[in-house]
């Protein structure tokens, strides 16, 4: 697998070209590789550019010293019902009869491997200073029992674990609405037990009953309003009260998932990502290869640039030097803090929300006098903030509660932790300690902001020398010292954590990102905006694209299928062959 795809931080003043493509993360490559390798156009006539010195985007795998294998800053793993980025990783079966065989789409080989998501008879779950296994709830109704917890649920609702509980809500609501129970109540199943619902929804259904579900309870402030309007606290709080809420909140691991987003749009996620039964694998040679094999594909045909360092200040097309390319884009070269123009007759933005607004916001394109619709647009979506820290300890110290993968939970600000790995060699281990999604943001970036840094120690098989190339990633020392806390008071008196030999630290609210991944707003007809960002203006070639906008936000898969629609429809090319012709790619 081969990361060292060429980058040009250098200039072509009054470079001419058919398609700009801004942005290198995996919307952006995926665009240029389908364009170039179906032969749309010559790969001189299709460029890429970026503001950072690196590609991949919200993708980042490393590995730190002492450890042969790779961590995850950013996206880390994907859902084999994904068929675009399942496919592009492991190749597709030419027959039925070749399931086992299968035709590589990328030159670059990629090693698809289980994304363990633990035991839950070991995981911990620890919630208003109480440590439970993940599996407690399970146990209890095994044995006919409620688990008594410390919060105050409703009758109707107790002994659910915030998974079922989650169902149960989405079985509700559904099942209210005469039209979907009778046109979809076979596949909206409430099973024998008292805690068992299912969904065997497809994406299609969801896209059909989403714009027209209704929220069907008399008693409640928000009988009859389309569940498309309104935010997924509002409704969770309406169904399960806010005790309920504060449960499934915190029991389900991220406050992004029950901030107030768009409710018909959260629950075919909540069932769909967060279910049992989800199959999610990575690549052993970091999550970032797919980005890095994408461009290399795109790289590997003459003329083909991916220029880094230069950052896209605004695009005009009143200039009157030439009149062969419909727009002028000026970059500012970031190395040498010099402007260049560029002239192209398609633009391609695959930015997320924070870029877009950072471009500027008086051109033609973005201004808000000549088009509120476009402003309007591009803040459908809520930019949800992430922060991840690798942690890098000497030994495997959770082995000793039994634990070998996974994630605990727990209602502190760290919120979760993965354990993700030991070097089989040195013993050196890593777990993530994710957090800062939404309400625990400031908590922590009141600590990011502090001026020391953690200070790397040796470990076995990682040299000062080495650890010290990291110095610059360190999380601050305060940081850590709180995380510590954090991490032994979720796991319990009866084990001793040692401190960290060093660790990786990574923003993802930070600009030019803005957030780690987006959510739609309630209110915003999605299956409109979605095809209106792929081409917001009828007579201008220009286009958005990316995760943000997309139907599977957070998923590298969202911004993948946006970029092969957008392809499809305003490029007049065809579905790849790789790509089944029934797997169906959303609004």
């Amino acid at each position: 697998m081969n990361k060292n795809t060429p980058l040009n931080s250098g200039m072509h003043p009054d470079l001419k070209i058919e398609v700009a493509i801004i942005g290198a993360g995996t919307s952006g490559l995926y665009t240029a590789y389908r364009l170039v390798t179906d032969q749309k156009y010559t790969a001189d006539q299709v460029q890429i550019f970026d503001m950072n010195n690196k590609l991949d985007g919200r993708l980042e795998s490393v590995i730190m010293p002492g450890m042969n294998f790779w961590g995850e800053l950013g996206g880390m793993r994907y859902l084999t019902s994904q068929e675009i980025v399942t496919t592009l990783i492991e190749g597709y079966p030419l027959t039925e009869q070749d399931l086992d065989k299968r035709t590589p789409v990328l030159k670059d080989k990629m090693t698809p491997i289980p994304f363990p998501m633990g035991d839950p008879t070991q995981l911990l779950m620890y919630l208003r200073k109480e440590r439970f296994k993940q599996d407690a709830w399970n146990v209890a109704q095994d044995e006919g029992k409620k688990l008594a917890t410390r919060y105050y649920l409703n009758d109707d609702d107790d002994g659910f674990s915030s998974d079922q509980l989650f169902n149960k809500i989405i079985y509700e609501v559904l099942m209210a609405d005469s039209w979907v129970a009778k046109k979809y109540g076979d596949k909206i199943i409430k099973g024998d037990k008292a805690y068992d619902y299912s969904f065997k929804l497809t994406s299609e259904d969801w896209d059909d009953i989403k714009p027209k579900l209704v929220y069907n309870f008399p008693n409640s402030p928000y009988d009859q309003r389309k569940v498309n309007d309104l935010g997924f606290w509002n409704l969770i709080k309406d169904q399960i009260s806010q005790e309920g809420y504060e449960f499934v909140a915190n029991a389900g691991g991220y406050y992004s998932n029950t901030i107030n987003w768009n409710s018909a749009e959260a629950f075919p996620y909540m069932v769909g990502d967060f279910s049992a039964g989800t199959i999610y694998k990575t690549i052993e040679e970091g999550y970032d290869s797919i980005a890095y094999a994408v461009a290399n594909s795109y790289i590997d045909h003459d003329g083909a640039c991916i220029w880094s360092e230069n950052k896209l200040l605004t695009f005009t097309k009143d200039h009157h030097l030439t009149h062969t390319h419909k727009y002028q884009l000026t970059f500012l070269n970031l190395k040498t803090n010099t402007t260049w123009n560029v002239y192209a007759n398609t633009l391609v933005l695959a930015m997320p929300r924070k870029s877009l607004e950072l471009l500027d916001q008086n051109n033609f394109f973005f201004d808000i006098n000549e088009n509120s619709v476009i402003n309007k647009n591009i803040r459908s979506v809520i930019m949800e903030p992430a922060f991840k820290i690798l942690m890098g300890f000497q030994y495997p110290w959770w082995k000793d509660l039994k634990i070998d993968s996974g994630h605990s939970i727990t209602d502190l600000p760290m919120r979760q932790c993965y354990y993700f790995g030991t070097d089989p060699e040195t013993n050196n281990s890593m777990l993530l300690g994710s957090y800062g999604d939404m309400e625990t943001e400031t908590f922590w970036k009141a600590l990011t902001d502090d001026k020391l840094l953690f200070e790397v120690k040796a470990a076995k098989s990682a040299s000062l020398k080495e650890l010290h190339q990291l110095d610059d990633v360190q999380a601050t020392q305060l940081m850590v010292d709180e995380l510590m806390n954090q991490l032994r008071e979720l796991h319990g008196p009866d084990i001793t954590i040692p401190d960290p030999y060093v660790t990786y630290f990574r923003d993802w609210t930070d600009e030019p990102f803005g957030a780690g991944y987006h959510a739609w707003k309630a209110g915003y007809s999605v299956e409109n905006v979605m095809p209106y960002m792929r081409k917001p203006v009828a007579d201008e070639q220009i286009h958005i694209i990316g995760e943000a906008y997309s139907d599977q936000q957070g998923w590298v898969e969202g911004a993948f299928c946006e970029a092969e629609k957008m392809l499809q429809e305003h490029f007049g090319m065809h579905r790849p062959i790789w790509l089944s012709p029934t797997y169906y790619l959303g609004w």
